[in-house]
């Protein structure tokens, strides 16, 4: 893809060659616009488009009716606000790209894009937070009227949301990396219902500035929170918001959330929680819901707070229908103490998947524990992260502890009905094949095994397939795939 942005002032100013002009009759410019503009869209980027200006007057103003405009990370951002300018027709996408562009030129190129945007506006802004300061002035974000998808990555400049004005046709905003100024109700009130009555989807991540967070939409359908650093408060009234991630936002301080959303079926809340100050309104089905929860250390010291938020949430489900949770083993056990026992309640599940980083520890125990908690699953997942290599499976010692409490070595469990199983990045170790034996033993119904693998090599999950296949029953199917 073209880089070189710069140019663009350059092509599109550019008159044409007497070469050009007088080499024979030009049977392309006599071409109707709408055909010629279906040429240039076949063109990477913007200053693309603009340098066929040189071709002939004909093409002068070719590139000005285009719908779509690329600028790739120009080194120029100010020439793309006059490109704008010049644009005539309506712009169905619209996406620009800067290396460290200052305050000035990103605001006045979103002005100018917001006259002339009837679709999809991307703005990369490649800038470090380190650059920027909370003393640094700040822009107001104009009014897009008439997009209807915005995502905005800042590179942490200083924004205000605007205090009037309707989005009417947005259904999707996406702020990233941007640092909020003005009065919080500001941002709130700009996505909520009478001013966005369209919107979606919205994601807010890696933010600094905004303390207060409101948000009531009768629309929306997805929210997406990530790393909001400094927020203390989150309100959210969406009728038929159906998916939430709080994920490091309140950076493990007391949280205060008020969240009615009745028609959720996905929850991934990887944060402090606590049940006196989060609330959670009646969920109509939450029989039908995804639950994400903070991950588990299964060894660490007494009391280990960063488990609490795990072990509160998990409490205040009565039934779900499917739990994501993180089991995280130290590289060194080493002092700590085994942490499984504090797990002593789990919703009733359907679907249960383990995200497994073990270290190269035996987790067998780990998993037992769970599972004896879950007698009603139908579906059971095993996902090791690829960190987990071979040479990371040898680290664990032959003292090592881990292999501790080894009662799910001789225990039976019933899991009568389990019928399928998925495991994600298995290296056929030992303790994984002990593992899975035993498994097999207690899923007396089990239809299927699915082995998928990321970090291995194609023999080597062969060899891991010919493991599971002896110690699967006949009528059990057990397949293999690439991830």
């Amino acid at each position: 893809m073209d880089q070189s942005g710069g140019e663009i002032a350059v092509g599109m100013g550019a008159k044409p060659s007497c070469d050009a002009a007088g080499a024979g009759k030009d049977h392309l410019s006599a071409l109707p616009d709408d055909t010629l503009v279906l040429i240039l869209l076949r063109l990477d980027t913007a200053a693309a488009g603009g340098r066929t200006s040189v071709l002939s007057r004909r093409w002068r103003r070719v590139w000005t009716l285009l719908p779509e405009l690329r600028f790739s990370f120009s080194p120029a951002p100010n020439l793309i606000a006059a490109a704008l300018a010049a644009h005539e027709a309506p712009l169905r996408h619209l996406f620009v790209g800067a290396q460290h562009a200052a305050l000035e030129p990103v605001a006045d190129c979103l002005r100018a894009a917001a006259r002339r945007l009837s679709g999809q506006l991307v703005v990369e802004n490649h800038r470090s937070a380190n650059e920027v300061d909370e003393e640094d002035p700040a822009f107001e974000i104009p009014c897009f009227d008439s997009a209807t998808t915005v995502s905005l990555n800042l590179g942490f400049l200083g924004i205000v949301m605007p205090p009037a004005g309707v989005f009417a046709r947005l259904t999707e905003l996406t702020l990233i990396s941007v640092w909020f100024h003005g009065p919080p109700e500001l941002i709130g009130d700009a996505v909520s219902s009478p001013r966005c009555p369209s919107l979606q989807k919205l994601g807010i991540k890696y933010t600094f500035g905004l303390a207060n967070l409101a948000i009531h939409s009768e629309s929306l359908l997805q929210l997406k929170l990530q790393k909001m650093y400094g927020l203390q408060q989150l309100t959210v009234d969406a009728p038929v918001l159906q998916e939430l991630d709080v994920i490091d936002c309140f950076d493990w301080n007391q949280p205060i959330a008020n969240i009615s959303a009745p028609q959720l079926v996905s929850l991934f809340w990887k944060d402090s929680y606590d049940p006196s100050s989060v609330l959670f309104g009646n969920m109509e089905q939450p029989q039908s819901l995804t639950l994400t929860a903070s991950n588990f250390y299964v060894y660490g010291p007494h009391d280990f707070l960063l488990n609490l938020s795990c072990l509160r949430l998990l409490e205040q489900f009565q039934a779900i229908h499917k739990l994501h949770l993180g089991l995280i083993y130290p590289k060194s056990i080493g002092n700590f103490q085994y942490l499984m026992e504090d797990l002593r309640k789990f919703p009733s599940l359907e679907a249960l998947a383990v995200m497994l980083r073990n270290e190269g520890h035996a987790f067998g125990a780990s998993i037992f524990h769970v599972l004896r908690m879950c007698t009603s699953l139908t579906k059971f997942a095993l996902v090791q992260g690829p960190e987990n290599d071979l040479e990371a499976q040898s680290t664990c010692q032959s003292s090592c502890v881990c292999d501790e409490p080894t009662n799910w070595k001789t225990e039976e469990l019933t899991l009568n009905h389990l019928h399928a199983v998925l495991i994600i990045d298995m290296k056929g170790t030992d303790h994984e094949v002990a593992f899975l034996k035993r498994l097999f033993s207690w899923a007396t119904a089990l239809k299927s095994v699915k082995i998928l693998y990321t970090s291995i090599t194609a023999s080597k999950a062969k060899e891991v397939h010919e493991k599971v296949l002896s110690l699967a029953k006949p009528e059990t199917c057990v397949t293999l795939a690439a991830k």
